[in-house]
């Protein structure tokens, strides 16, 4: 499967279960990037636009570039008043962008399905002089044991499964061959979700790596990530301890 086509027939769960960024990082993001009211932003695989969306409130112009029609579409009916947002379909690799047209380039979640190397190289030429790439993932705090069981039902479950997305944190490489001669800040956000049990199974399930109902491991997957609700939660909610992870830089 293409990886444009992963979250095929998911948009609809991914935009109501999966969380926004905090607001501590949406500021660190505008200081370090030095945006101002007339910057321009493209956020790159922008999915249902949740990051788009945040930044559309603090009142900048962003192009939302996704290949994926349904996600693009869920994305495209949230805003669809919001005049300065620019929907585009095209892939991180061929973005269709001018060239040197933005004050910033944004990629939630969605780094690690893209060609990194071309990537680089289209970043380059869509990005203005000295302007910067904020690549930024929500991602389990795998020290604790609610995501450490979590995962191990995921690790049975689903045989696409290689780690919370796709295990791209666990190789800093990629970050160092990606930024500009190795040169990139990192910086971490509490996150914190506070869910139901409704809550809790939409956000393994919007993962491109979980099964759908008509696959055989779906009904175990679900049985399975419930003990695990009912093992943590209290009172009908339950913690995931969530990091934001921002890795911003020059390319």
């Amino acid at each position: 499967m293409k990886s444009t086509d992963r979250f095929t027939d998911k948009a609809e769960v991914y935009a109501k279960y999966r969380p926004s960024y905090p607001l501590e990082y949406i500021e660190y993001l505008i200081s370090e990037a030095g945006l101002h009211e007339e910057c321009l932003i493209a956020d790159i695989g922008s999915g249902t636009g949740i990051l788009s969306r945040q930044l559309l409130e603090r009142g900048y112009t962003v192009i939302g570039v996704e290949p994926n029609d349904q996600m693009r579409t869920v994305a495209e009916q949230t805003v669809k008043f919001d005049t300065r947002f620019i929907s585009v379909k095209a892939t991180a690799e061929q973005t269709t962008l001018d060239n040197h047209c933005l004050d910033l380039i944004t990629v939630a979640q969605a780094f690690h399905w893209f060609d990194i190397e071309q990537f680089r190289l289209e970043c380059q030429r869509i990005l203005k002089p000295n302007a910067k790439v904020a690549l930024v993932w929500n991602s389990r705090d795998m020290s604790t044991d609610i995501n450490k069981e979590s995962a191990e039902v995921c690790q049975t479950y689903c045989p696409n499964y290689k780690g919370f997305s796709g295990g791209i944190e666990e190789n800093p490489i990629l970050f160092q061959q990606f930024f500009k001669d190795g040169t990139y800040e990192c910086k971490q956000f509490r996150n914190d979700l506070h869910i139901t049990l409704t809550g809790f199974l939409g956000r393994y399930v919007s993962a491109s790596f979980s099964p759908k109902e008509t696959d055989k491991e779906y009904k175990p997957f679900i049985t399975a990530l419930t003990k695990v609700f009912e093992t943590y939660s209290r009172n009908g909610n339950i913690n995931i301890p969530t990091i934001t992870r921002s890795y911003l830089g020059k390319v």
